[in-house]
């Protein structure tokens, strides 16, 4: 069975993400801070005939999030396809001139250090396989950088040509890495930030491969 797993498991996107490649056959390893939420949302999906399991880490402590994606490997068999969606903390949407050096250590450790681990982590497994996606989420300050969020802005740049870099290496060997934007955040309902529609294309991105970058909407709409 294929796997996926999601780093920032919630019951937002990341379900949406988890509903949507478990309909498509994957098992889903669900990645995130709590372990009530996660078995809450484990048994929920396994509720709808999906295989998930939910494993607890800090994404700002890499040794347990290499301890929980190797788990999921055990458990599920190799990561097929990862997503970085995890939400960014509040003290990295500082303005620009109120953003300490600290402020900026953290935003990095959340945006550079975990998904460098994690995607180290897995890509010896998706070489092996000789297919796989990684896939990262950013909001629209990775693209275009806002005063008013400094700490995103400053380590959305950092992930997104850590990303950009890895597409171009790895496309050689069959493992697609990608990013979606999504401008404005995410709005249950509405017709393109939606959470199931954020998910299609996720799927989208996985199967159609492609460029590295996506939008789920204008910038300036």
């Amino acid at each position: 069975m294929n796997t996926i797993a999601i780093i920032g498991a919630g019951p937002g996107l990341g379900t949406a993400i988890a509903r949507r490649f478990g309909a498509e056959g994957h098992a889903v390893a669900l990645i995130a801070r709590s372990r009530s939420r996660l078995d809450e949302l484990a048994d929920g999906l396994a509720g709808t005939g999906i295989t998930a399991r939910g494993y607890t880490a800090n994404v700002r402590d890499t040794t347990s999030l290499r301890a929980a994606l190797d788990q999921a490997t055990q458990d599920l068999g190799p990561i097929e396809v990862l997503t970085y969606n995890p939400l960014p903390q509040k003290e990295f949407l500082r303005p620009v001139l109120e953003t300490t050096p600290e402020d900026l250590a953290g935003a990095v450790e959340f945006s550079v250090y975990a998904p460098v681990t994690a995607a180290h982590q897995v890509l010896q497994g998706m070489r092996f396989l000789g297919r796989g996606s990684i896939l990262f989420v950013n909001g629209g300050s990775a693209v275009r950088p806002n005063p008013e969020y400094a700490g995103t802005s400053v380590a959305f740049a950092a992930q997104s040509a850590y990303g950009q870099m890895l597409h171009d290496t790895l496309a050689i060997d069959g493992i697609h890495v990608g990013q979606l934007i999504i401008p404005r955040g995410i709005t249950p309902g509405d017709a393109t930030h939606a959470p199931d529609i954020l998910a299609g294309l996720l799927w989208d991105m996985h199967t159609q491969k492609g460029d590295f970058r996506r939008y789920a909407d204008s910038l300036d709409a």
